[in-house]
């Protein structure tokens, strides 16, 4: 299943619509990437104001880390001819109701200590290494098939699977967050099946593939639509 796509018209999201036989509640999944054209973000708010309940990532708090590693792609949009924006939602003015059930910063910074120190001086010293890289080369990345992403591992991933690095790397930044996120989708599955709402997750598109196995495993919701929305045009 595609879920960021890249062709000679651009890059494209599919926003994937779940459901299962006996639930009244779907689960709309909103692929995000950090930047894109500020058309894409318009067209993203414009159906989350459609849905009753929003389940929004985002790290909660501030660190010095958090700030070092977000530099990497706010630096983007620095680049004026790139035509990007920083993701500039503001999900609390929708007026929908919004649950993040994210880590904070002080429990991400807590994840980041157990990761080996010689890691995390790799980490540091790759950080200044790809924002350059990002600024100066941003818009072509997102534009090639290197951005593309489905729901089986890349050869990318499988080469590093078995890897130390990717595995502390992953529970780092992902797996610990994956598991918030989807305790919280089995507790709306458990009380409010009943009702007929839209549930919209709106996380980055790398957590897409956990967040649907998550759903399909567990509770048996599986893909049944998707619309695609552009990312950006070429």
């Amino acid at each position: 299943m595609q879920i960021i796509e890249h062709s000679i018209i651009g890059t494209r999201s599919a926003v994937l619509r779940l459901r299962r036989p006996g639930s009244q509640l779907e689960f709309v999944l909103f692929p995000m990437l950090h930047v894109a054209s500020p058309e894409f973000y318009a067209a993203v708010t414009q159906r989350l104001r459609r849905c009753d309940l929003l389940v929004v990532e985002g790290v909660r708090g501030r660190s010095v880390l958090a700030w070092a590693i977000t530099l990497t792609y706010r630096v983007m949009p620095a680049n004026k001819r790139s035509g990007l924006v920083v993701d500039n939602i503001a999900y609390r003015s929708l007026g929908v109701e919004v649950v993040n059930p994210d880590v904070t910063t002080a429990e991400f910074a807590q994840g980041w200590r157990a990761m080996p120190l010689r890691y995390r001086l790799q980490l540091w010293c790759l950080l200044p290494v790809v924002a350059v890289a990002q600024f100066f080369g941003g818009t072509r990345r997102l534009l090639s098939p290197e951005v593309e992403l489905n729901d089986l591992p890349s050869a990318r991933d499988e080469m590093y699977q078995d890897s130390e690095f990717a595995d502390h790397f992953e529970r780092t930044f992902a797996g610990d967050r994956d598991e918030r996120l989807l305790a919280a989708l089995s507790e709306l599955v458990r009380t409010r099946s009943s009702e007929r709402i839209d549930v919209a997750v709106v996380y980055g598109a790398g957590h897409v593939p956990a967040i649907v196995r998550g759903l399909v495993d567990r509770h048996g919701y599986r893909p049944r639509t998707a619309e695609w929305l552009t990312v950006l045009s070429t």
